[in-house]
């Protein structure tokens, strides 16, 4: 994390920030989807190439877990962390063995509480992209950001 911790008050509607990569292996795949959600497009590739995925694919939990992990190590340095207040999230592409994903957020909005003045809720857009530049996934999430205290 090393950056400057950015409070609500730091914030702008159109701030962008892009993360690190991160690569999805076979293995990892398998053994998310083995623990979390086994079905067999995401555990076999031979059973896969049968069902609309045509083969191996990470499950969309798995690819929401990596696009969580790269917020938190190479995203926003929000002061309190990255705690979500809901949000909506679509799975647009399959996450495939060997992709290397990344991730562009956007401020979208800003809303200081009324009743805590000590923070504020952020509407962030994080599209998750792979190496060809394809979006896998878009979560548009609701942060609650630390205020500054004066």
């Amino acid at each position: 994390m090393g950056q400057q911790l950015l409070f609500f008050d730091d914030l702008r509607v159109g701030d962008t920030f892009a993360t690190g990569t991160y690569t999805v292996t076979d293995c990892e795949i398998q053994r998310f989807a083995s623990e979390y959600d086994p079905q067999p497009f995401h555990l076999d590739d031979a059973a896969a190439r049968g069902t609309p995925f045509g083969g191996l694919a990470a499950s969309g939990w798995h690819t929401a877990a990596i696009t969580m992990r790269l917020l938190v190590t190479s995203g926003p340095s929000l002061a309190n962390g990255i705690i979500g207040a809901g949000g909506h999230i679509e799975w647009k592409a399959p996450t495939r063995p060997g992709d290397q994903l990344r991730v562009d957020s956007e401020v979208l909005e800003l809303v200081p509480s009324r009743s805590r003045p000590d923070r504020g809720l952020v509407v962030m857009r994080s599209n998750t992209f792979n190496q060809r530049g394809d979006v896998v996934q878009t979560l548009t999430a609701r942060l609650m950001v630390a205020r500054r205290t004066s």
